[in-house]
C-alpha cells in the first residue's frame, strides 16, 4: 500500500469513529464524579502558539467523558467544558486540578456546589521552585517540615493547623517569604485539602499526568496538525482508543481495572456495546 493510500484509509477510519462526547451521552452514566482535569498543548497550523486540549479523567473508572480542543485556556473554554459535562448529566463532586483561575471561575458558574482539590504535586513544586530547593540548601528543613507536618501526616484540620504552627515556630520566625507561603496555605486550605470531604478523592493529578505522557509520546511523532479540524479528529480518535483499550498495568487499588476498558466501567447497565470501527465488544460482567 502506498503512503498516500494508507493515509487516506486512516483518515476514513478516524472519520467513521463516533464523536467522543456523543459516545458518552448515548452510552455512559456510571461515573464516580471525581474528575481529574488538565490541558495538553498541541501545535496547530495557523496559531502562533500551541493551543490547549482540555480533558478530564473520571478517577475511579479512568474514563474520559469529555475532551475538547480550544483556541486558548480561558474562562470561556472552561465554561464550555463544564457545560458539556452538565449536558451529559455528569454528577460532578470534585475537580482535581492545578491552581487555574479560569477553571475555577468556569466551574463555579456551572457546578456551583462542586469542590476543588488543588494538586499537591504542582502546588509543592511551585514552592520548591520559588525557594530554589534543588540548588540551594537554605530552606531544605523548612520544606521537608512543611511536607511532613502539613501535607502528609495530618488526618484532619485540627492536626494540620497544629502542623502549620509547628512549622512557623521552628522555621519561619521573621522570614517574610516563608510567612507568605504559610499564609497562602492557610487561605487555600479548603481547596488544598478538599479530598478529606470526598471518599476516594486523590490529592494529586498524577493519573492525568500519566495520560499526558502517553499523549505527548504520540504527538512527538506527529509534530503538528495542518488544521484545527484535523487536530480535533486525531484527538477524538486518541480518546476513543484510550477508552476502548484494556488496562494491563494497574496496581494497588486499581487492580480491578486490569483486563477491562474504561468505557466498560462507565457504560450504562444493560446497554448494548457501541459500534466502533476496529473495536470488539468485550465480555462484560455486570
Amino acid at each position: 500500500m502506498s503512503p498516500a493510500k494508507a493515509y487516506r484509509q486512516v483518515i476514513n477510519e478516524m472519520n467513521s469513529l463516533p464523536e467522543n462526547t456523543r459516545l458518552t451521552y448515548d452510552y455512559c452514566n456510571r461515573f464516580s464524579g471525581i474528575l481529574c482535569v488538565d490541558g495538553k498543548y498541541v501545535k496547530v497550523k495557523g496559531y502562533k502558539k500551541k493551543i490547549p486540549f482540555i480533558y478530564g479523567i473520571d478517577y475511579l473508572t479512568h474514563d474520559i467523558p469529555v475532551g475538547m480542543l480550544v483556541p486558548s485556556e480561558n474562562e470561556q473554554a472552561f465554561l464550555k467544558y463544564f457545560k458539556l459535562l452538565k449536558i451529559l448529566n455528569y454528577s460532578l463532586q470534585i475537580v482535581i486540578c492545578d491552581d487555574t483561575s479560569p477553571l475555577k471561575s468556569g466551574l463555579k458558574h456551572i457546578y456551583s456546589k462542586a469542590r476543588i482539590q488543588m494538586c499537591h504535586t504542582h502546588y509543592l513544586e511551585n514552592i520548591r521552585q520559588n525557594l530554589n530547593i534543588r540548588t540551594d540548601e537554605k530552606y531544605h528543613h523548612f520544606f521537608n517540615s512543611l511536607i511532613k507536618h502539613v501535607f502528609r501526616d495530618p488526618k484532619n484540620k485540627k492536626e494540620r493547623e497544629k502542623g502549620l504552627h509547628h512549622v512557623y515556630t521552628k522555621h519561619v520566625k521573621n522570614n517574610e517569604i516563608l510567612q507568605y507561603i504559610l499564609i497562602d496555605i492557610a487561605k487555600k486550605q479548603h481547596q488544598l485539602f478538599a479530598y478529606e470531604q470526598v471518599n476516594h478523592c486523590p490529592r494529586t493529578n498524577n493519573i492525568i499526568e500519566s495520560y499526558n505522557s502517553h499523549l505527548n509520546g504520540r504527538l512527538k511523532t506527529i509534530k503538528g496538525f495542518q488544521s484545527f479540524h484535523s487536530a480535533e479528529r486525531w484527538l477524538n480518535a486518541w480518546m476513543i482508543r484510550r477508552r476502548t483499550k484494556s488496562f494491563t498495568d494497574c496496581n494497588t487499588k486499581f487492580k480491578y481495572l486490569n483486563r477491562r476498558t474504561s468505557l466498560e466501567m462507565s457504560i450504562k447497565k444493560q446497554a448494548k456495546w457501541p459500534d466502533i470501527h476496529g473495536v470488539q465488544a468485550p465480555n462484560m460482567k455486570r
